[in-house]
């Protein structure tokens, strides 16, 4: 896809404007800066919050696992083989 020449560009603007106006076209793009700013803004409050999130979360230290009496280790290697 290719960008359309400055002169084509200049004709569509042409165009709108006199269809629709210097005060519609003003205000369309005020209301369109305005999405544009709305947008931004809620993706950087989506990642602030994120961060938040992630900063917030402590981790628990572990605990070492506590045997249970009587179920030692034992040695299950067999007799009959050689250790290594």
């Amino acid at each position: 896809m290719h960008m359309p020449s400055p002169m084509a560009l200049l004709v569509i603007a042409i165009v709108v404007l006199v269809l629709f106006g210097r005060g519609k076209v003003s205000s369309l793009m005020g209301e369109f800066g305005k999405g544009i700013t709305a947008f931004k803004k809620g993706l950087n409050d989506g990642t602030s919050e994120a961060n938040a999130e992630r900063t917030a979360v402590v981790e628990k230290p572990a605990q070492p696992v506590q045997p249970v009496p009587g179920t030692e280790a034992r040695d299950v290697t067999p007799q009959n083989e050689p250790r290594l």
